[in-house]
């Protein structure tokens, strides 16, 4: 049975959902794939000086923490961008997520490293998190944050921030976070709750996958 709202994904003989809450799970291996977390953004900004909105971290470890309710992972697999800067050390984001670490002891977590990761450092020790470069290999897929062809593998990727503008009547038009599939492997959307989107443009016989709140749509292009 489907979670709900999520779209069913078959490839290389395994099952995946593509989920509303912008994840894929891996049911067969009770693994939960997120990409572009970037903890700590806004509170960076506000560091700074930047006026941006509060309580975007906790927004962002709240629909973890619903996740993981929901699905009882395992394994949580980071497509890369976990902590946004160095600058997250020296504000309470990073202790919000130690907090939330501690609340899930059971939980294997692996950080394949981003752009941001290198600037931004491994997180502590007391995160309990295992931090790898690309690729990181699971079963038939290869773990990313740049999205890239591999030779064995079909790869899930971050980085981008996809998403895909839908044209409706007259001058209508939304912008979706969105699932990409060029065949060799998947592009997700960011998870995290304060990042911008990238709009792609898709290449014949790609899919695209928008997601809303509430579900997600397969929106194959001709």
């Amino acid at each position: 049975m489907p979670p709900p709202g999520a779209v069913s994904f078959k490839v290389r003989g395994e099952q995946l959902y593509l989920l509303p809450q912008k994840a894929l799970w891996w049911p067969a291996e009770k693994t939960l794939f997120v990409a572009d977390v970037h903890i700590g953004k806004a509170a960076g900004f506000r560091a700074l000086g930047v006026p941006v909105p509060s309580g975007t971290t906790a927004n962002t470890l709240q629909r973890l923490s619903e996740l993981t309710a929901q699905h009882q992972p395992a394994h949580l697999v980071v497509l890369g961008d976990l902590l946004h800067s160095a600058k997250v050390h020296e504000t309470e984001a990073l202790d919000s997520f130690l907090q939330w670490r501690v609340s899930q002891p059971e939980l294997q977590i692996t950080l394949v490293r981003g752009n941001h990761d290198d600037k931004a450092g491994d997180p502590p020790a007391a995160a309990n998190v295992r931090c790898v470069d690309e690729p990181f290999l699971i079963g038939p897929f290869a773990a990313l944050h740049h999205p890239g062809e591999h030779p064995q593998a079909y790869f899930l990727a971050g980085h981008i921030h996809p998403c895909v503008k839908l044209n409706g009547k007259g001058r209508d038009a939304l912008r979706l976070p969105c699932f990409h599939d060029n065949g060799k492997g998947m592009v997700l959307p960011a998870f995290g709750a304060f990042t911008g989107m990238h709009t792609l443009s898709i290449a014949s016989g790609e899919k695209v996958f928008p997601v809303t709140p509430q579900a997600v749509f397969s929106l194959p292009i001709f």
